[in-house]
């Protein structure tokens, strides 16, 4: 049998190069599911994404999936794309599988876990204050940077990681410090900062955008802190669930939020197209 893709409507096609289209999955010419490519939003028309791959439960484990995830690859290159991207629900364990065995890479994922009633206190001599303004402006800066070096480090252009770190960062914070339910936090031990903190509200949700303690001060718990002033900040706001972020391989990060109660949501997979 034969499995191949058949488009169900015209190529969608932008001023800006943006390109998407769905197909039928057929076997025999008969459609036994659907796929829909899309180019990126914010990496721009080198890099398709598979926004959907659905299989008829009746036809599910005979390959079909596969064969329509490698014919996708051939329209991604037609296009001119370099890399294909997918995000796989942490739930979809088979989906998972398949793109691990087609060479799919993870680059991040995203986690998260529900909040009790239950208030832990921060350890004697470590406080928690909001940023100022004079040290917003260098931080904003650091980080964007450090934003944009995560992605290179995980096979992103450069020139597309600064677009995205920089274009995230206009979106998460346009108002700076003031941005609505949004806070910036200094952790601080015996006085000294020790370690910052970015959190806002997003939906019924808290969501961690970027929690980190200075190297020197790191292997003293206030990784662990921070983490309980983001889940503080989202309880106190009437929040009952929290969420973060996490690149692949950081693996000190990945121990201290499985330690917390945090599980896999979502993962971010990406393939170059040789």
């Amino acid at each position: 049998m034969t499995t191949t893709l058949r488009p169900t409507g015209p190529l969608q096609q932008g001023a800006d190069g943006a390109k998407s289209r769905t197909y039928d999955v057929c076997v025999n010419s008969r459609p036994v599911g659907s796929i829909a490519l899309a180019t990126d939003a914010v990496f721009g028309p080198a890099v398709c994404r598979v926004t959907d791959l659905r299989i008829a439960e009746p036809d599910r484990r005979r390959g079909r999936g596969t064969v329509a995830a490698l014919a996708a690859e051939e329209v991604a290159r037609g296009w001119g794309c370099t890399r294909v991207e997918a995000t796989v629900p942490a739930d979809a364990a088979a989906a998972l599988r398949l793109a691990t065995a087609l060479g799919y890479v993870e680059r991040n994922r995203t986690m998260a876990k529900p909040l009790s009633d239950e208030v832990l206190a921060l350890p004697d001599g470590v406080a928690r204050r909001p940023m100022t303004e004079d040290e917003f402006g260098s931080w904003l800066a650091e980080k964007t940077e450090a934003y944009m070096r995560e992605w290179v480090e995980r096979g992103v252009p450069e020139p597309q990681a600064r677009v995205k770190a920089e274009a995230d960062h206009r979106r998460l914070l346009p108002q700076g410090l003031a941005t609505p339910d949004t806070w910036l936090s200094v952790l601080t031990a015996g006085g000294t900062r020790v370690g910052t903190l970015w959190v806002a509200l997003e939906g019924e949700s808290g969501f961690v955008y970027r929690v980190e303690v200075g190297e020197e001060h790191r292997g003293h718990g206030h990784g662990r802190s921070l983490m309980r002033v983001a889940e503080e900040l989202t309880r106190a706001a009437g929040r009952h669930r929290i969420g973060l972020n996490v690149f692949a391989g950081n693996t000190p990060a990945h121990r201290l939020y499985e330690s917390l109660g945090y599980e896999p949501t979502a993962y971010f997979l990406y393939k170059p197209l040789l």
